[in-house]
């Protein structure tokens, strides 16, 4: 086959590959428009998204912040009202109250946000201290059923003193040994066998206590539940050291 003959065959594969490509295209041309245009809808709705969360979570971090502030807000001393610009609190309820009602707000706005899941917990806090059992009960369930194992693990221990709080002692054992045996960040294993022990020995019950504290001893040796494990196992001891 000559040279003349081999460039004449590659320009017609040429041709006919390009034709075939450029009639590919013709025919598929809306389906390739309205895929382009889906990609890009999909693009511009993450942005928004985006956009809206970022600017939710600020809203939700200065009205979180906001209600820290009141929640902190140190009480009147007595027979002083206050600055005159910023409301004093004669009790630690009445400001855990006013605190609650804001955290609350932001629970309820902007729930989906860390802030706003934060919130909630607070809201449990505020009402413990307001002395609102039954409220702060429904809360810290809601917290402790959450996906946030660390702020459930949190909830689940707020939740255990609620029970202790209000005589059922045998709910809030259940909580702390399973918060024993899954841990969190939140909420490390000796933390949870330490209430545990405390639960029993405020039942008569020392010897099942002693068997705690000698565990948490072992288990964490040089760590601050082993410390307060040692004490208790040896209270002579540590009245010694304190002197």
């Amino acid at each position: 086959m000559d040279q003349q003959t081999k460039a004449a065959l590659k320009h017609d594969k040429f041709v006919t590959t390009t034709t075939q490509s450029i009639e590919w295209a013709s025919e598929h041309r809306k389906s390739v428009l309205v895929n382009g245009a889906i990609a890009l809808a999909v693009i511009l709705v993450v942005l928004i998204v985006g956009l809206v969360y970022n600017s939710r979570s600020n809203a939700a971090d200065a009205a979180f912040g906001a209600a820290m502030d009141v929640y902190q807000h140190p009480l009147a001393s007595e027979g002083q009202s206050g600055s005159s610009d910023v409301k004093s609190y004669a009790t630690g309820a009445e400001r855990a109250k006013a605190a609650g009602a804001l955290f609350q707000a932001v629970a309820e706005k902007y729930g989906c946000t860390p802030a706003g899941r934060n919130a909630r917990y607070f809201v449990g806090l505020t009402s413990i201290e307001a002395g609102d059992n039954q409220q702060a009960e429904a809360t810290m369930k809601k917290v402790a059923s959450g996906w946030d194992s660390d702020l459930a693990g949190l909830g689940k221990l707020a939740l255990a003193q609620i029970y202790r709080n209000t005589g059922r002692d045998a709910e809030a054992i259940d909580i702390y040994t399973r918060l024993a045996k899954k841990p969190t960040a939140t909420v490390p294993a000796g933390l949870a066998q330490l209430q545990l022990a405390d639960v029993y020995e405020s039942e008569g019950k020392s010897e099942q206590a002693k068997a705690i504290y000698a565990t948490i001893k072992q288990d964490d040796a040089k760590g601050a539940a082993g410390t307060i494990a040692a004490q208790k196992l040896n209270p002579a001891a540590s009245a010694q050291v304190g002197q």
